[in-house]
């Protein structure tokens, strides 16, 4: 397999059901709209990286059954490449049902993470690790996203951490990340510290990456590079649904690095994709492409 961006980690199929409100327990509600979707952290962020013009591919299990049938075909769908995706015989997916509340503009998530074995690193996963320019990971599939953090600091390849879930031993592979980029409560939770301002020094402190990138939600969020802590506001949207909004910032940020933008760049072209991303429904059919970002930044007075 051969992409600028290659992802490791979790791969969820979605139900994302649109309700006028959430509902009281014990009640019924008619729903607005049932939708299915891919998600997961670096499966969603390179999805997002290959609609911004970014070749990509993924690296994972997935099972037989419906909901793996349908995210290898969303792979498919975006021109994800799936050289190193293993679809594995009677298990069963990682999934979740999403309710969207279109009063509140608020998410509230169920899932099952299925019963797939680890990922195991084969040859050829190596190799398109070496041949990649960045190497995207969530945290979930941790030893092998372990391992192929390893890989990565050998052959130059980038490793991007979307740092979101406070698992047991991510210690391992925030010593091999060169961009580290917390979620404000992963952040703090992790350090311990009382702001993310504080939470960005002691992990660059602790950890040494090349940069730390704090997103604080509505808040926008902040760029430490060692020297200087620089934030980053969010762009407009007219929030339709917000899920996944993260990974795509992740996916964009990726793609930001292949086309050899800083990290200040960076963090202002995935702030305005992910804003962009919200105005529609689902995870990944709603990323923009390129030239879209491109006139939306101008337009809000930043040129790329």
């Amino acid at each position: 397999m051969k992409a600028d961006v290659v992802g490791i980690g979790a791969c969820v199929a979605d139900t994302l059901i649109t309700l006028p409100r959430f509902p009281k327990e014990d009640t019924k509600l008619r729903a607005l709209s049932n939708l299915t979707a891919g998600v997961g952290h670096a499966a969603t962020g390179i999805l997002a990286a290959a609609q911004l013009g970014i070749s990509t591919g993924f690296i994972g299990n997935l099972a037989d059954d419906g909901g793996g049938k349908f995210l290898l075909s969303d792979f498919s769908r975006f021109g994800v490449n799936t050289d190193c995706v293993y679809v594995k015989n009677g298990y069963r997916s990682f999934t979740s049902s999403v309710w969207l509340s279109s009063e509140a503009k608020t998410r509230t998530c169920v899932f099952d993470k299925g019963d797939l074995p680890s990922l195991v690193l084969l040859d050829a996963d190596k190799e398109a690790v070496r041949s990649a320019k960045v190497l995207m990971v969530d945290g979930n599939e941790l030893d092998a996203a372990v391992e192929a953090a390893k890989v990565a600091k050998e052959s130059g390849t980038v490793v991007l951490y979307d740092c979101g879930g406070l698992y047991e031993g991510v210690e391992k592979l925030l010593a091999l990340t060169d961009v580290m980029i917390p979620s404000a409560e992963f952040a703090m939770g992790h350090t311990g510290k009382g702001s993310i301002a504080e939470a960005a020094v002691s992990l660059m402190e602790t950890y040494r990456p090349s940069v730390v990138v704090v997103t604080d939600g509505k808040r926008g969020g902040l760029c430490y590079d060692g020297k200087e802590m620089t934030p980053y506001p969010i762009y407009p949207a007219e929030v339709v649904d917000s899920n996944g909004a993260g990974d795509v910032f992740h996916g964009a940020f990726a793609a930001g690095l292949v086309k050899g933008y800083d990290h200040i760049k960076c963090c202002h072209f995935a702030s305005a994709v992910s804003a962009l991303k919200c105005n529609g429904t689902g995870a990944r059919d709603s990323v923009p492409d390129f030239e879209t970002v491109k006139k939306y930044m101008k337009e809000n007075g930043y040129d790329l």
